[in-house]
């Protein structure tokens, strides 16, 4: 098969579209037919990219997180999904990814491909959608009437984020440049700070939730604008030992999860309409480089995703676009 691949830890001049043995199918594995995959900025930096679950170095090595497509065959006893059922889902960090033709993950992760969406829409949910679920639900048990700071509020996890904080009756404040805030208030976002003009510190206070997407100096000033008993979330790195406690808030690091369960109610409100999927960017698998190029520029809109199969955009009568 065709897939992305990296023989060393580096950046995206080192991915290598190239020929990669098909994985092979575990315990519990479902094997998918990739038709497309989103990539994730920050992923070529990650140790988990480069080791095995065992720890084991796992070179080369085969990126991509989040992808949709169709399931081609399962392992013996796996029944909840099935040869030629069109799925979408989030792989674990520690196994070979979706930038290829083929994917072996867990099928207990697996979830049905939103009817409403082509499978490069579907692709661009996984990650970022279960990233946000979890923080606010898992992490935080945010109710309506919170107030919640969003940052980088227009990326991949951040236009999830402020659609659900908004589902959920909370105040939905978020960090973006100028050009996406029109963007934000049809998804729901309350207020909006362009953060190339103004520190988001001397305008937000008394918060309950903030969503870190950034780290560094975006996390160390987003301290000070939390009310008392209030949480910072990080999906970058786990807050300094003893900063939250001094300060009478929370501090939360926490990594995605595959989940089924969270994924088929994420489908089911894409279906409904109630979340919106935004694709900054889609190239054909082999352009893998650019599209890292493209996303560590900053400022996309959105998820980029690589076109793994020519027909991977359909509408949902399933016919070709």
């Amino acid at each position: 098969m065709k897939a992305i691949r990296m023989h060393a830890k580096g950046g995206p001049e080192l991915l290598r579209y190239e020929d990669a043995p098909e994985p092979a199918v575990e315990p519990g594995d479902a094997l998918v037919r990739v038709m497309a995959s989103a990539i994730t900025s920050t992923e070529l930096t990650w140790d988990e990219t480069y080791h095995a679950c065992d720890g084991s170095p796992r070179i080369p090595t085969i990126i991509g997180h989040e992808f949709s497509g169709v399931v081609q065959s399962v392992a013996p006893g796996v029944t909840v999904v099935r040869p030629g059922e069109e799925v979408y889902g989030l792989c674990s960090f520690c196994r070979n990814g979706s930038a290829a033709e083929f994917v072996a993950v867990e099928a207990g992760g697996l979830a049905p491909k939103p009817k409403s969406l082509d499978h490069l829409k579907a692709a661009s949910v996984p990650l970022a959608a279960l990233t946000a679920w979890q923080a606010f639900f898992e992490q935080a048990s945010l109710g309506s009437g919170q107030r919640v700071l969003i940052h980088s509020a227009a990326g991949g996890v951040g236009i999830f984020a402020v659609q659900l904080a908004a589902w959920k009756g909370a105040h939905v404040i978020g960090t973006a440049s100028a050009r996406n805030h029109e963007f934000l208030r049809e998804l729901g976002a309350d207020e909006l700070i362009d953060y190339n003009k103004e520190q988001f510190e001397d305008r937000v206070s008394d918060v309950d939730i903030v969503l870190d997407t950034m780290g560094g100096e975006t996390r160390e000033h987003s301290w000070g604008v939390l009310k008392r008993g209030g949480t910072i979330i990080s999906i970058q790195s786990p807050p300094p030992a003893g900063k939250a406690e001094a300060r009478g808030v929370r501090g939360v690091f926490f990594i995605v999860e595959p989940n089924r369960l969270q994924l088929m109610e994420i489908g089911n409100m894409i279906d409904t309409g109630k979340l919106k999927t935004h694709l900054d960017l889609v190239l054909p698998l082999e352009q893998a480089r650019q599209a890292f190029e493209h996303a560590l520029k900053g400022h996309a809109r959105g998820k980029i995703v690589l076109r793994v199969k020519a027909d991977a955009a359909v509408d949902a009568l399933g016919e070709r676009k």
